[in-house]
């Protein structure tokens, strides 16, 4: 059955939803719009962050480096988060399409947390006086970026990605214990970073025309996780059929 062939209407709608060859179908409706749309919201993210938000008091236009580095910390755990799940998916429910999300999004979430410590370095500099300094939240973000690539390689190591997709699967789940760890190190250990402006039990600190610009980067951010997620999983599925078939292909010649 091609890749591009939806399976027959049996099962229940989420089975059909996410068979590879249904996944290629309705997926690639998708992927020119979400682009588009996250064109748009980075457009008046950007104009948000740089035009109509004000400096900070203190840090002055430094701030602004809040509008890349926050949207890429949010995601840098957020994509573990969903490799987690699509990890219980392989080993408990066996889905098909779960260690197809888990592939294509590691290198994703090793990008975001890559510019969320590199963001974060320049943002220090200024405001702290240094690039780096080993406290909870650095730390721990570094860790998850080495996990990341970690995983990455795992992927590599092996040609049978069905064998693979279990021990990465492991290896995802026993990683998974250094998010809340992350989300926390601020507040278990403290250190140089300031506790949430947005998520607190005070409410929202911070100035509205600055929340308004955070919050539209923050979803143009995950609109383009979305989308590249998207183009990774077709990519990967594609690249999964030419292999099987390469496969049979040489069974028949032999």
């Amino acid at each position: 059955m091609s890749v591009e062939t939806a399976p027959p209407s049996t099962g229940n709608w989420f089975s059909r939803l996410a068979h590879p060859g249904q996944f290629m179908v309705w997926s690639g409706k998708f992927v020119w719009p979400l682009a588009i749309l996250t064109t748009i919201v980075f457009g008046f993210g950007l104009w948000f962050s740089l035009f109509a938000s004000p400096e900070d008091y203190q840090m002055g236009d430094t701030v602004r480096i809040m509008y890349v580095h926050v949207p890429n910390a949010w995601l840098s755990q957020a994509v573990y988060g969903l490799m987690a799940v699509s990890a219980l998916g392989t080993l408990v429910w066996r889905h098909p399409m779960a260690d197809v999300s888990m592939k294509a999004a590691a290198p994703l979430g090793a990008v975001f947390t890559a510019l969320a410590l590199y963001t974060g370095s320049l943002w220090g500099r200024p405001t702290w006086g240094t690039f780096w300094e080993w406290d909870g939240r650095m730390t721990s973000t570094l860790v998850m970026l080495l996990i990341y690539l970690g995983i990455i390689a795992l992927w590599r190591a092996f040609d049978d990605q069905l064998r693979a997709a279990r021990i990465v699967a492991v290896f995802t789940l026993v990683g998974a214990i250094n998010v809340p760890i992350v989300k926390f190190s601020v507040d278990w250990w403290g250190g140089l970073h300031q506790p949430s402006s947005v998520l607190r039990s005070g409410g929202v600190s911070i100035a509205p025309a600055m929340l308004t610009a955070l919050l539209t980067m923050v979803v143009a951010f995950t609109l383009l996780f979305i989308t590249l997620q998207l183009v990774r999983m077709r990519s990967e599925v594609r690249n999964r059929r030419i292999a099987g078939l390469k496969a049979r292909a040489a069974r028949s010649v032999r």
